[in-house]
Formats: structure tokens, sequence, C-alpha cells
């Protein structure tokens, strides 16, 4: 007896034919650029331009972090063994989870119960996020998306929002990350500038994702910058190394200019 048959709605692959969600491969390629693709294949319609676009600047600002985040580092321990491409980025992936990478999804939910919070019990943005603030100072909960070991103003976090505004994009989640933010300030008497992990949070929930996709972005955006260490590694560094995050030295190109092409 044959087994039961099971459903997917996502691609159909016959002989000399692709078609994801209901288009045609061939005809998405050089017309459809790979954050659209990314749309497309998360929520099953192809986006805006501007939402297409702000998905492209959402996976370039955590394309890389440089050489300390422990996914880079689980990636080049594992590459200095001598163990292959996939095998060190399979390493570095798995390295993403709860408290690297993960403040995405849990900002995601702080947003979206702030705003239930403005919509039950008519609240200003700025009164349901002092309430947020305190419930979590009070239960000694981390407001994740919030304070940064290395930066005191994200230089991603002002970009995504400006972008947001042009794309039209931005809105009510926006808005309450940034009150939190200045609660949080005004609270705690610290300042604790939203990341951008935070910033990607604000934006994913204006866009209308699924939590559950938060770390997929953070995933997708960081494995060409995981690529680029691993092969760093395997053509510069001796095999079977001490890897020690604080030793490092950079000695790459001095800051410039993009080139005109690209402005």
């Amino acid at each position: 007896m044959p087994e039961q048959t099971w459903k997917t709605a996502i691609t159909k692959v016959e002989p000399n034919k692709i078609i994801i969600r209901g288009y045609p491969i061939n005809e998405l390629m050089g017309k459809v650029n790979f954050g659209q693709m990314v749309y497309l294949l998360f929520k099953g319609e192809l986006p805006s331009q501007g939402e297409g676009d702000m998905i492209e600047a959402i996976l370039t600002s955590s394309v890389d972090h440089g050489v300390t985040p422990p996914s880079v580092l689980s990636a080049l321990t594992v590459a200095s063994t001598g163990a292959p491409l996939n095998a060190a980025v399979a390493a570095g992936t798995l390295a993403i989870s709860k408290f690297h990478g993960g403040a995405i999804e849990d900002c995601m939910h702080i947003l979206q119960e702030t705003k239930a919070l403005i919509d039950e019990q008519n609240l200003t943005i700025y009164g349901a996020a002092e309430k947020i603030v305190v419930t979590y100072k009070e239960k000694k909960k981390k407001l994740s998306g919030y304070g940064h070991r290395i930066h005191t103003n994200d230089p991603r976090t002002d970009k995504l929002f400006q972008l947001a505004a042009k794309y039209g994009v931005h809105g009510n989640f926006i808005d309450i990350a940034i009150a939190i933010e200045n609660k949080l300030s005004d609270i705690t008497g610290r300042k604790l500038p939203l990341n951008v992990d935070g910033a990607i949070a604000a934006v994913l929930c204006e866009m209308e994702f699924d939590p559950l996709l938060a770390n997929a972005f953070f995933m997708i955006a960081r494995l060409p910058g995981l690529v680029a260490h691993i092969i760093e590694e395997k053509t510069r560094q001796k095999p079977m190394r001490k890897i020690d995050p604080s030793q490092y030295e950079y000695d790459g190109p001095g800051e410039r200019a993009l080139p005109e092409h690209f402005e």
C-alpha cells in the first residue's frame, strides 16, 4: 500500500521546469534580487520594491561582525582542525542560538507585547514602553535588542530606520522600539542603545513576519561572513592553533569611500 501523499506549497519541480511559489525560476532570475526571493519563500508572495530593498538592507547589516562572535570562533576552531568548509559553516551556524542572534526573536516578542498594551489598555506609546521597562526590571528580565558590548551607538540601527522610512516600512513598531530605548535610559539611568538586533526586530514586526523566522534572517545574513573567515583561516593560519579572540590584529584595507556606481 503506498504511503499517504503529503503536501508542499513552496516549490514544484518537473522536467525542465522549476516553479517557486508559482513563479518559474528562470523568469525570476535577473529580475528578482536575493532579498526579494527570501521574502517570496517566507511569505508566499513577491514583496513591493521597498520591502525587497529592506530585506536586502537587513541581510547586509548583519553579514559580519568580526572574529569575536561565538559563531565565527566556532567556525574558525573547526576549520583549524582541517574540517571541510561545510563542517566549519555548520559549526558556526549551530552557535547561533538564544544568546547569539536570538535577540531578534526575543525583541520581536517584546515589541508585540508593548503594541498589545497600547491596543488593549489604550496606552500611549511612551506609557506602554514605560510599563514594559518597569515590568522587565522588576522581574529582572533582560530587554533583548538593547545595549551592545562594543557600540554605544550602533551605526546600523539609525541606517536601518532611515531606510525603513525611505522604503515605506516605518510604522508603530519602530516608534515603540525607540520609545523603549528612551524609557530604559530614563528608568535605569544607563545608556542602553537600541542595537542592530532590536532594529531588525522592529522592521520585521513592521513587515508582519512571524518571530519564528527571526533567527533565519540572522543565519542567512551571517553565512557569507562565516565563509570568508573560514577560508582565511584555512589559507592564512597554521592548523590546530590556539585561537585567542583578544589577540587578533586587523591588517585589511583602511576605511574607503564607495565607488561612484554604488552611490
